[in-house]
C-alpha cells in the first residue's frame, strides 16, 4: 500500500493506492500553508479507507523541482514516516506527475513551473504506453528552452500554472503548435504521483534528498558572499 504526498507546489495532494488501484486521494489548490493541513489530510484519508500507517508499505513523494517551503514540508513528513515504518520511500519528479497529467496527449508535453525572471522549471515528455522522458527536468530560460522545439510543424502541449507573461512568449515563438491544457490539468495530483512510483523500489529515508534544480535565492546569495570572501 502506497501513500503519496506531494506539496511541490500551490496544490498539495495526498493518495493513497493498493496494489495499482487508487483508494483515495484529497488535493486543495489553495495558497495556504501545507505544514498546517498536511498531515490532517493524510490522517482523514487514511480513516477514511479504513486503514492505519502500519499498513503502509511505501511512501512516495514529489521530489522537486518546485517551492522550496513545499518541498521541505513534503519531504520532511514522508521521511519521517518511512523511517518510523521502517518502510522505502520513493522520489517522484514533480515534472513528471504533472505532465501525467497531459493523458494520452499524442505529441510532446512540456511540464513548466514559473521559476521567476523569464526562468522556468520544466521538463519534457512523451506518453508511448508509459510517460517517458524526452528532455531532462532543468532550470532554464524560457527563451533557451523554446530553442528546442525550432521549425516544429507538430503540436506540442505545455501543462502547468503558466503566468500569462510566459505564455506570450511561447505562443510568439511557436504560435498555432503551441497548446495550452485546461485549468484542470493545470495542477499535480497525488494519484498520478503512487502510480508513477508504483513499480519503483525506493530507498531508506536516510539516504532520500530532494531535488531542487536550483539553489533557493538566500542559499545561492551566501555562497556568492562566501566564495568573494
Amino acid at each position: 500500500m502506497i501513500l503519496g504526498i506531494d506539496t511541490a507546489t500551490d496544490t498539495m495532494s495526498v493518495a493513497l493506492s493498493n496494489e495499482g488501484q487508487i483508494m483515495g486521494e484529497i488535493t486543495t489548490n489553495l495558497k495556504k500553508n501545507h505544514s498546517v493541513r498536511l498531515l490532517p489530510a493524510i490522517s482523514e484519508l487514511l480513516t477514511e479507507c479504513g486503514v492505519t500507517v502500519k499498513d503502509l508499505t511505501k511512501i512516495a513523494v514529489a521530489k522537486g523541482p518546485g517551492s522550496y517551503t513545499g518541498l521541505r514540508i513534503g519531504v520532511t513528513v514522508a521521511k519521517t514516516l518511512a523511517w518510523d515504518l521502517g518502510i522505502p520511500i520513493v522520489g517522484v519528479s514533480s515534472l513528471e506527475v504533472l505532465a501525467k497529467s497531459g493523458g494520452l496527449f499524442s505529441g510532446k508535453i512540456v511540464a513548466l513551473m514559473d521559476a521567476r525572471r523569464e526562468n522556468v522549471y520544466a521538463g519534457v515528455y512523451l506518453y508511448e504506453d508509459a510517460l517517458i522522458s524526452v528532455l531532462p527536468d532543468q532550470h532554464i530560460a524560457l527563451s533557451e528552452l523554446l530553442t528546442h522545439f525550432s521549425g516544429t510543424t507538430e503540436k506540442i502541449l505545455f501543462v502547468g500554472a503558466i503566468p500569462e507573461n510566459l505564455r506570450d512568449i511561447i505562443t510568439g515563438k511557436l504560435g498555432q503548435h503551441a497548446l495550452f491544457a485546461s485549468r484542470d490539468m493545470n495542477f499535480a495530483r497525488a494519484a498520478s504521483l503512487v502510480s508513477l512510483a508504483e513499480n519503483e523500489q525506493g530507498v531508506d529515508a536516510t539516504n532520500f534528498t530532494p531535488d531542487y534544480l536550483k539553489l533557493a535565492e538566500a542559499e545561492s546569495k551566501w555562497l556568492e558572499a562566501r566564495n568573494k570572501a
